[in-house]
């Protein structure tokens, strides 16, 4: 089995995580989900957006692109390529402002190409990969969880599994946010050995 890890965080996957200065929450998060989806026999893809240099802006160019080519260019094909051999997909990300950050939004907005889009019939739902595909979101927020969900609504929830992949007709979506910012060291570790639960 096959999975793709979509990782955005401007730390990158090999700055480590040294305890005492809190550098990055999300790149151990990382560290352990690979090793977690390795222990259990699984292959594991990592399209890292920092480290790729990734554009998440939408250039008139791009825009054109993706009403009217396959793909916005040949990263955005090598992405989607990736996305659609693997048995499963997980995003990575910290939340910011309660939303994502600009590079994973702009991930999907550019990777999400119209011309990827099949239909089996005039009418007939959107399809851009196997509808049964699982699709895993694991993000790092500083607001509890609860107030997240009941204060701000969940945005990030509603926008993936109803907006975006919903659209498509997938509906094996599970998101779980991991609140690290006002847990100690004893806690953020505990976190880390859980993420097996959520993938």
């Amino acid at each position: 089995m096959k999975v793709v890890i979509v990782f955005d965080h401007p730390y990158g996957q090999n700055s480590g995580y040294n305890e005492p200065h809190n550098r990055s929450f999300t790149a151990a998060l990382l560290v352990a989900t690979v090793k977690s989806l390795t222990d259990q026999g699984k292959e594991v893809d990592i399209i890292d957006l920092n480290q790729d240099n990734f554009d998440p802006r939408m250039q008139r160019r791009d825009l054109v692109n993706w009403r009217t080519a396959p793909f916005v260019d040949a990263q955005t094909e090598n992405y989607f390529n990736r996305l659609y051999a693997a048995d499963e997909i997980i995003m990575l990300f910290p939340i910011w402002w309660e939303m994502m950050p600009a590079m994973t939004k702009g991930f999907l907005d550019k990777v999400l190409a119209k011309g990827q889009v099949k239909r089996s019939g005039k009418g007939a739902p959107r399809q851009m990969f196997p509808v049964n595909k699982p699709i895993r979101i694991l993000t790092i927020s500083g607001t509890p969880t609860w107030i997240y969900r009941l204060v701000y609504g969940n945005p990030i929830e509603k926008m993936l599994k109803r907006d975006v992949f919903g659209k498509l007709g997938m509906k094996n979506f599970k998101w779980h946010n991991f609140n690290a910012e006002d847990t100690n060291a004893a806690g953020r570790a505990k976190m880390l050995t859980t993420v097996g639960k959520y993938i």
